[in-house]
């Protein structure tokens, strides 16, 4: 069909109007693509909207077929080509994607999108350095200004303060620069600002909501930050986009983790892997997967390849260390050892190395050569963490100081009357994974994780803008009216209810949560608090030897954990006085020598019928995903108790600082 101006106007008005259906109606867009291509047969541009229809409606192999069709007729279509690149990627044909995306920019190097899509596929095909290379390709053509570029620079060069200086300075210029704030918000990513990264994000998508790559970041950001129903949300925005992209896909699998749908994450990593095996990072995030469900054959395995794809990969190893029930052979040790002395090592490697190197020479009875590594690991990890022990104990003080008895009294009751939660509060290590396994085995009883829901409500309530600036909390609770108390118990309740299924009660084993007994009194008057109590050595010992995967940044100091511990046993014994009878003490000790009578008290403590299930807690199968996930698949036995007393010549420093918390348990 000869085209003639009238033809040409009614294309350009069709595909217009299909552009616009792409983003919100794939099907109807599909319809008005047949129809240009009825009109005018072999249209590339309208094979193009057809393909981007099927690709968006998860038909990979029809949208395959009209890119073929499409580059027949016109070989140099650049977003043919990058249309293809992101189909052949969503359908795993990784080699082919990334030939298809080298295309696409040889022809038309000003792409933003394939300069992006190229760097995600080679770092799922293990070449960082390319991946590298392809990303800041992308930033600088998206950042057009040359204030911009010499940003984007910056920030290839790993110069974090000049690029956000730079940054921010444009943006109080252009306020309304997307470009530049989906950039500032990278380098806040960066820097591990999330909060900040959050905020601009959320500006930049009012300004464009159709800015994909933004979203991308967003949906990363709120997973950071612990959003995961609002995470997953805009992941399945972003998928209806771009279906099948397995970076997404990987992300959407890391969510689901967090709110304990391993079954379908597992599922997702098997699919992914299956079409991009070499990404070692997915390797070991399908390994922590795995041993959450207690498939631990199945998780060394993937912890093992993560390793041979990138054999300087320190948490990979200390994920294997972290099973407490594997043992490293000579030959692994003594790799793991060259490499934490070789120079040019990732300092993150080289934590999760020594700590590694510390539990595989533990296991072998070399003592002295494992605490040197603890030691080297913690010492390490000190340096990054941010953790001031006397402003811990100011908060301490400070919360004696507000939570009197009297002003309890004279406030009456408050809060949500719900009883579901059941607190299990105290320091890492103490046994609190027990005490929810065995819980968690009562028919009326779910066991969730750490839920950090509650010290969220609590930073919120504090309202400091900057680290330098005084504390609200607690005392802005004084004022709080019997209302607001009511709505922040209902907001606890809510926001925990995307890690609960059906039974009644749930265990929110945040041990941090010690400092906030008197706003779970205040929000959540009917609520259970159990304190999780090991001996002071035996506790404190144990999280020096943990690498955490966040929080807990007293825990890489032995003086530093003895005040700590010695702040929680001071706090536990004021909540004990201004409000007795709240907490049930559990003695981690006395679980492990006479269960029966302890588990009986705990069900007592939750107005629960005793359940003999709760005796072989060892045999209830559920994800759990701390460091004591294997211990508590077994029978209790006594070994590890008194596994300090290998160290105690090296406590010195903890005994000290631990002062009177010590002596009561000589």
């Amino acid at each position: 069909m000869a085209e003639n101006d009238s033809t040409t106007g009614n294309l350009k008005a069709a595909l217009k109007q299909g552009a616009a259906l792409l983003r919100g109606d794939p099907a109807r867009a599909e319809s008005q693509a047949q129809e240009i291509l009825k009109a005018i047969p072999g249209d590339p541009n309208g094979l193009l909207m057809l393909a981007r229809a099927r690709r968006l409606q998860g038909n990979l192999e029809g949208a395959l077929a009209c890119l073929d069709q499409c580059l027949q007729r016109r070989p140099e279509y650049a977003q043919a080509h990058l249309e293809r690149g992101l189909t052949l990627g969503s359908i795993g044909r990784g080699p082919e994607a990334v030939a298809a995306l080298r295309e696409t920019v040889a022809l038309n190097p000003d792409l933003p999108r394939a300069w992006n899509a190229l760097s995600e596929l080679l770092a799922l095909q293990g070449d960082d350095e390319g991946s590298r290379e392809a990303f800041h390709r992308h930033l600088a053509i998206t950042a057009r200004h040359p204030d911009l570029m010499q940003t984007a620079r910056h920030l290839a060069a790993g110069e974090m303060a000049r690029a956000e200086q730079l940054c921010r300075d444009y943006l109080k210029r252009h306020p309304t620069d997307v470009s530049a704030m989906r950039l500032l918000a990278d380098i806040g990513v960066r820097l591990d600002q999330y909060p900040d990264a959050e905020a601009l994000l959320e500006r930049c998508l009012e300004l464009a909501s159709n800015y994909h790559m933004a979203r991308r970041l967003y949906a990363f950001v709120l997973y950071k930050r612990l959003k995961y129903e609002r995470a997953l949300h805009e992941l399945d925005r972003i998928l209806a986009e771009d279906p099948g992209n397995p970076n997404d896909e990987l992300l959407r699998a890391a969510v689901l983790g967090q709110v304990g749908e391993f079954d379908e994450a597992i599922e997702i990593y098997e699919r992914v892997l299956r079409q991009y095996p070499r990404q070692a990072k997915a390797q070991m995030s399908y390994g922590h997967a795995l041993k959450t469900v207690g498939r631990q054959t199945d998780g060394i395995a993937a912890y093992r390849t993560a390793i041979e794809l990138e054999p300087g990969l320190g948490e990979a190893y200390f994920s294997l260390a972290n099973l407490k029930t594997f043992t490293f052979d000579d030959a692994e040790v003594r790799v793991m050892r060259d490499r934490v002395e070789s120079s040019g090592l990732d300092a993150e490697d080289h934590v999760h190395l020594c700590f590694a190197l510390g539990a595989a020479l533990e296991r072998r009875g070399e003592h002295e050569a494992a605490f040197d590594y603890y030691q080297k690991g913690n010492a390490a990890k000190r340096k990054t963490v941010r953790w001031g022990a006397a402003r811990f104990h100011d908060d301490c003080e400070r919360l004696k100081s507000f939570f009197t008895a009297q002003w309890l009294a004279e406030r009456g009751p408050t809060g949500v009357e719900d009883p579901d939660p059941i607190f299990v509060v105290g320091l890492p290590r103490a046994g609190s994974t027990l005490l929810e396994q065995i819980l968690a085995s009562h028919s009326q009883i779910e066991g969730t994780k750490e839920l950090p829901e509650l010290i969220s409500i609590a930073r919120r309530l504090n309202a400091r803008k900057r680290r330098a600036d005084p504390p609200l909390y607690p005392a802005a609770l004084g004022s709080m009216t019997n209302a607001r108390l009511l709505a922040l118990g209902r907001e606890y309740l809510e926001r925990t209810r995307v890690q609960r299924n059906t039974e009644p009660f749930f265990v929110d084993k945040m041990p941090n949560n010690f400092s906030h007994v008197g706003l779970i009194h205040l929000i959540l008057p009917n609520a259970r608090i159990i304190d999780a109590r090991r001996h002071p050595l035996a506790c404190c010992f144990s999280g020096y030897t943990q690498l955490f995967a966040a929080g807990q940044t007293f825990s890489y100091d032995l003086e530093e954990l003895g005040r700590y511990y010695r702040d929680y046993v001071e706090l536990m014994d004021h909540w004990d006085t201004v409000l007795p009878g709240r907490v049930l003490r559990v003695q981690y000790e006395d679980v492990v020598t006479d269960p029966e009578v302890q588990v009986r008290r705990l069900l007592e403590f939750c107005n629960l019928p005793f359940e003999a299930a709760c005796l072989k807690f060892y045999e209830t199968q559920r994800s759990i995903p701390t460091a004591s996930s294997e211990q508590v698949r077994q029978p209790l036995y006594r070994d590890g108790l008194d596994r300090w007393r290998n160290y105690d010549a090296f406590l010195d420093p903890l005994k000290d600082a631990l002062g009177h918390a010590l002596e009561a348990y000589r």
